[in-house]
């Protein structure tokens, strides 16, 4: 009896055995097919949410305009997936940089390329073609000078762009920074003007299509390791059909950097930006900020205080003491005249970026002739001064003294 019971139990327990783990398995996967439906559903939405980012932050008209332009192969569509890791998800640890446009991020991409990735902030639609319009700008430009736009993603809530890494900081961080500002002397800061007037230049005249950056100033001029310049930031720049000569907008750009004829007009020309160049040469050549509120009225306005003390024949008031030397001070009288002129009221009464910047370039060309030759041309000199001569009217750059340091500067009161 015992042992036929135990007999018809055993099927009966294999059985519950079987039905338990039957049920557990029906279980087990009716939960990983909802988990899976879940996660597709999820997916799905996901994929849908980044599409409608695509087309809320204009990806058809990027992908129609760079079609025209035969220039889609030169820049990278990046997921959203992609910056996220390398940003470490945007942490606040790698932020290199915030302003009125966004927030830029230091970024490594899975190459190990380090990168600037600049997060614009929440814009409504009106606004979207501006973002769009700077892919579009930088994907044309080829200039060693010029900050790399390296892609874009479109995937996200704000759009971003993914530029290559500059390592030195702004001119701006440089000049105002008692400790790096010692560090740019004349030739340094004479370097920087004239690679900066040359992609100025480029931009208005040598690209495909004439570009106005619009919002020049020191903060959008950054420095490499070697202190090459890298110009940035063309949010606000627009093209400009090659059949008009201006176009009309609304006002934009910075403060103390604003072509005044620009603010009341509503008028944007190439001259706009030589205004701004023009402050930029100031800051270079005195140190000063283009616009400060902790200086005495008169002084806030760096161009306009400029302007005052050229009037008043105390230019030398205001140049930077770290640069001043008699042996530079005749091309910073030269720089000085130039940024007035670029500082002139009406635009057409400034010069083209083309011409400041051959001015600029024959200084430093000049120069380096100068030193180049000064000792050759100085013993041929000596050998055809006669011999009553005592040596002492030798005709070196010594001999230039003083009568040609032309600070300040009068020329008819312009």
């Amino acid at each position: 009896m015992g042992e036929d019971g135990c007999k018809r139990k055993a099927p009966i327990d294999m059985k519950i055995t079987y039905i338990s783990i039957g049920v557990a398995s029906g279980v087990i996967c009716l939960l990983l097919g909802i988990i899976f439906l879940y996660l597709e559903r999820k997916r799905r939405s996901h994929n849908k949410m980044k599409r409608r980012f695509f087309l809320q932050n204009g990806g058809h008209m990027l992908q129609e305009k760079l079609a025209k332009r035969e220039a889609s192969e030169m820049v990278t569509i990046f997921s959203s997936l992609e910056l996220q890791k390398a940003t470490n998800n945007f942490h606040n640890s790698m932020i290199i940089g915030r302003g009125g446009f966004g927030t830029v991020y230091k970024g490594i991409l899975a190459d190990r390329r380090t990168v600037a990735i600049k997060r614009s902030i929440r814009v409504d639609p009106t606004q979207i073609e501006q973002f769009i319009n700077e892919v579009v700008i930088l994907s044309q430009i080829n200039h060693r000078n010029v900050v790399i736009l390296l892609g874009c993603c479109l995937e996200t809530d704000v759009p971003l762009l993914v530029y290559e890494f500059v390592s030195n900081g702004t001119l701006s961080s440089h000049l105002h920074d008692e400790a790096k500002a010692c560090v740019l002397d004349w030739n340094t800061r004479l370097k920087i003007a004239a690679e900066t007037a040359g992609v100025l230049s480029y931009l208005h005249s040598s690209a495909s299509t004439p570009i106005i950056h619009r919002d020049v100033k020191s903060d959008n001029i950054l420095l490499d390791h070697n202190l090459t310049v890298k110009v940035s930031d063309f949010g606000a720049s627009k093209l400009v059909p090659v059949d008009l000569a201006q176009l009309s907008t609304m006002v934009q750009g910075t403060f103390g950097y604003l072509d005044p004829e620009y603010m009341q007009t509503n008028q944007l020309t190439e001259k706009s930006d030589v205004y701004s160049f023009g402050v930029v040469l100031l800051e270079l050549v005195t140190g000063r900020k283009a616009l400060s509120f902790n200086r005495p009225v008169e002084e806030k306005s760096l161009s306009n205080y400029f302007l005052y003390v050229l009037k008043q024949d105390l230019l030398v008031k205001i140049i930077d003491e770290k640069i001043v030397g008699l042996e530079n001070m005749e091309q910073i009288s030269t720089v000085c005249k130039l940024a007035k002129e670029c500082l002139n009221v009406k635009g057409e009464d400034r010069p083209s970026m083309k011409e400041v910047a051959m001015e600029l370039e024959g200084l430093i060309l000049r120069e380096k002739h100068s030193w180049a030759t000064n000792v050759d041309d100085e013993e041929e000199m000596k050998s055809l001064i006669p011999n009553d001569h005592d040596g002492t009217s030798g005709v070196g750059f010594d001999s230039i003294g003083m009568d040609h340091i032309v600070l300040p500067i009068n020329d008819g009161g312009r």
